[in-house]
């Protein structure tokens, strides 16, 4: 098809879908080849484009003085022959530079097509070199995007790279992460895919499986591929195809009864060739990417007006007519044609395929009215350059009679323009056009037959959240349950787990595993657990860190009362015992016993009980520092008062023997008092030294246990500590010695033989105590030592005062001097 004009475009659309060589000889010049199987969807684009070029040329507002012109082939949907035809229109035919002298404007300054990828792919690489432009209404293939190889590759249709996006929008929309890929052998189909494998991985989907259509549609392989999907898991099914690769597929999927939610590319969701009765129980549901719809306004009208004798010189038009209305032409009677003598009028209008000049669903079209406006506009900024303001070398602009082909491209790349339609068309770096699709949904019509049905769109020039607009409202499931189906290898891990990735399977084919003691996960689907801060512990359901709970011997809890009633109760008792003994001082067995140390002793045994006290409570700094230094001090008095108790009665023995006679001026009061004073000064330099160079304070451990906060009295100093408690042992050592070698001295009421026994306990409850201080953890290492203090307390007040408050309590009458002195005398 042509038409005459100052500029050319070219023009390259699939009029029949099928092309036959004849047999070669190689003894005669071979016939042309023979094209088949009339495409009107394909005749239907090229009318778009005749049009267009039609309507630009009435537009007295662009390029008024100048007529467009165009000159189109069909490819026959075969590489070689769109080939052909792009040198064709580059380079012009023989006939063409016969009528020419290589002077002026070349055959064509642009081209729209091809509509294959494949065939653009091989024909950008050409003309690329030469800079001449082609827009393409139909090739998708993201590999076009490649400026490098196609620097001159122009499309108003979106890239596959665009789509598979839209495609991600709608899986995330209903968070179908397992998905099937099913893909055509070819350049489209095999770009789409690896494009489709990057970008679902990038959102956190995977592909369950991903199978290839054979080109010979061997059926072998179609049903090796409907076993890998009827075998797999995923619900939801991609798939970037042309529809005869689709076809046979099809076929399986009807004969072996699977239904899955197909989501379609722009290759195949708007063919009328699935939607057939015998597919309909199994694709209705289907979603599918569309070319974005338009309308062109008096397009209706054009085509209605398509007729042999308005364009006699027209071959595609014939052959329209020929397959529309079924006539028949003679190809020598030209004039005939022209004259309308034959399939002229209402007559083949009446028997005409009306959906031919149905305008409601133009896409492809739309596409092709897009690009010839598209090259319109950039060869009228081209025209409208200002002299000495021009954009090529020395500001100049291109002359009006001698255009190439490099320069149309320069503005073509800078085009920017809006349709009546309201779509605004520009390229971007890579020749791009603005990327916006409509979402189709396969449904059944009130007739029963299948139709599709637009229910949304996905348009990236929106703000990033509004990108996918969808009204799921209208939307058909073709499932039970008339719901979107869920598709995921694994449900997703709520808060409190981690995924970890399941051997050997794709990244979204995962277990949950429960976060570990004292780390959280907080967001759904976390690839790691995260580990509270310090003071801080996993709640139960491990979403969240509270505050770790915090554990002393408290007052509250029942040990801390028992410590507690067993402390006060042995306080009371020594104050009971020294009531006793002071209201009884002038007895002879209170007297007898050296009651100054007694009342000492009974003092100090006192203080023991009420410092186990400080060991309860929540730990804090004077507590800390009070408790050892109280308790240190406290049993010194005690056990000092005790020595100097026992050396008293060795003492008063050996007085009793002539060579012992001045052993007791050096025991007098003054001494014992000074010797209690020095022994237990020493106790109070070693807590002094103690606390002013390694102080105990509170501290909260978290060694113990992970999961608790131990607050404790850290004792600062160990050797300040092992020191308190190693002199108070060496007193104990030298008590215990002293009264066991004097337990059996002659005497009615032998002291040393109580205070031996009353030594033994004290020094087996501390002997005890440090192995079980330490390996006792946090506030049963408290609770230890208040156990050794009351243990060795009650011992000792046991020991040495039980057996005197029996005589002075049960047995007076033995409370006399000469009761004492009469055993003594026996």
């Amino acid at each position: 098809m042509h038409q005459d004009g100052d500029v050319i475009i070219g023009g390259l659309f699939e009029v029949h879908l099928l092309a036959l060589y004849p047999e070669m000889t190689f003894r005669t010049k071979p016939e042309q080849l023979q094209c088949h199987q009339f495409n009107f969807h394909g005749f239907k684009q090229a009318m778009a484009m005749v049009f267009a070029v039609q309507e630009i040329n009435r537009n007295p507002n662009l390029l008024p003085y100048i007529k467009l012109g165009y000159q189109m082939y069909d490819n026959c949907v075969r590489l070689d022959v769109a080939i052909r035809a792009a040198t064709a229109l580059v380079s012009g035919t023989e006939k063409y530079f016969a009528m020419r002298n290589c002077t002026g404007l070349p055959p064509v300054l642009g081209i729209v097509g091809d509509p294959v990828s494949s065939h653009s792919i091989a024909i950008s690489s050409v003309l690329g070199l030469f800079r001449v432009p082609m827009v393409s209404f139909f090739a998708t293939c993201s590999c076009l995007s490649d400026r490098r190889r196609y620097p001159s590759f122009f499309r108003t249709i979106p890239s596959d790279a665009f789509q598979v996006r839209a495609m991600i929008q709608i899986l995330q929309h209903f968070r179908w992460t397992w998905v099937g890929l099913i893909y055509s052998d070819d350049d489209y189909g095999r770009h789409a895919a690896k494009s489709f494998h990057e970008d679902i991985t990038a959102s956190g989907g995977c592909v369950a499986f991903s199978e290839v259509l054979p080109k010979d549609n061997n059926i072998v392989e179609i049903r090796k591929i409907m076993q890998v999907i009827q075998t797999s898991t995923s619900q939801v099914i991609v798939a970037f195809s042309a529809k005869s690769y689709l076809l046979p597929l099809m076929d399986e999927v009807v004969r072996q009864n699977v239904t899955r939610q197909w989501i379609a590319s722009e290759a195949w969701a708007t063919s009328t060739v699935f939607l057939i009765p015998d597919l309909l129980p199994f694709l209705r549901g289907t979603l599918g990417i569309a070319i974005r719809r338009g309308e062109i306004e008096g397009m209706k009208e054009f085509l209605l007006s398509i007729r042999p004798d308005n364009d006699p010189k027209n071959g595609m038009v014939k052959k329209f007519w020929q397959e529309m209305f079924s006539c028949r032409f003679d190809p020598e009677e030209a004039l005939a044609v022209a004259e309308g003598s034959i399939c002229t009028g209402e007559e083949g209008l009446g028997k005409a395929d009306l959906t031919f000049s149905d305008v409601s669903d133009l896409r492809p079209s739309y596409n092709v009215y897009k690009a010839v406006y598209a090259l319109a506009h950039s060869l009228h900024n081209l025209m409208s350059c200002v002299p000495g303001q021009g954009p090529f070398k020395g500001n100049s602009c291109a002359s009006h009679h001698d255009i190439q082909p490099w320069q149309l491209f320069h503005y073509l790349q800078s085009v920017n323009y809006t349709t009546g339609f309201g779509d605004q068309v520009s390229f971007d770096e890579n020749g791009d056009a603005l990327a916006i699709y409509d979402i189709l949904n396969w449904q059944v019509s009130s007739d029963g037959t299948m139709k599709t049905k637009t229910v949304g769109a996905v348009d990236e020039s929106q703000p990033t959240g509004k990108v996918l607009s969808l009204d799921e409202d209208k939307i058909f499931w073709n499932f039970e349950s008339k719901k979107p189906p869920r598709s995921v290898c694994s449900e997703s891990c709520p808060p409190g787990t981690r995924k970890a990735r399941r051997k050997g399977l794709p990244d979204c084919c995962f277990d949950c595993l429960p976060c570990a003691g004292g780390e959280i996960s907080n967001t759904t689907d976390s690839l790691e657990c995260f580990r509270c801060p310090k003071e801080f512990w996993s709640s139960l359901q491990k979403d969240r860190c509270v505050p770790k709970e915090i554990e002393f011997l408290s007052y509250e809890e029942a040990l801390g009362i028992s410590l507690t009633s067993v402390s006060l109760f042995g306080t009371c008792a020594s104050a009971v015992v020294l009531a006793i003994f002071v209201h009884h001082r002038h007895t002879p067995v209170v007297r007898a016993n050296n009651s100054e140390l007694s009342f000492l002793i009974l003092l100090s045994l006192k203080l023991c009980f009420l410092c186990a006290l400080l060991f309860i409570g929540q730990p804090r700094l004077w507590t800390c520092q009070l408790r050892h230094a109280a308790f240190g001090i406290s049993f010194v008095l005690c056990v000092s008062s005790i020595l100097v108790k026992t050396m008293v009665v060795i003492a008063v023995f050996k007085a009793t023997r002539p060579e012992g006679k001045g052993a007791m001026k050096w025991f007098g009061a003054a001494q014992q008092r000074a010797t209690v004073i020095v022994l237990t000064s020493l106790q109070v330099a070693i807590c002094v030294i103690w606390l002013s160079t390694a102080s105990p304070t509170p501290h909260k451990n978290t060694h113990y246990q992970t999961s608790k906060i131990v607050f404790e009295c850290a004792v600062g100093s160990v050797a300040g500590f092992a020191t308190l408690l190693g002199y108070i042992g060496l007193l104990a050592a030298i008590s215990f010695l002293l009264a066991f070698l004097a337990r059996n001295l002659p005497d009615n009421f032998n002291e040393a033989k109580f205070i031996t026994f009353s030594m033994l306990i004290f020094c087996a409850v501390w002997i005890a105590f440090v192995p079980a201080y330490v390996s006792s953890p946090g506030k049963y290492a408290d609770t230890v030592e208040i156990f050794a203090i009351l243990a060795s307390s009650f011992g000792l007040l046991m020991a040495i005062f039980a057996p005197k408050c029996y005589i002075i309590l049960l047995h007076p009458e033995r409370n006399t001097k000469k009761a004492l002195l009469g055993r003594a005398s026996k």
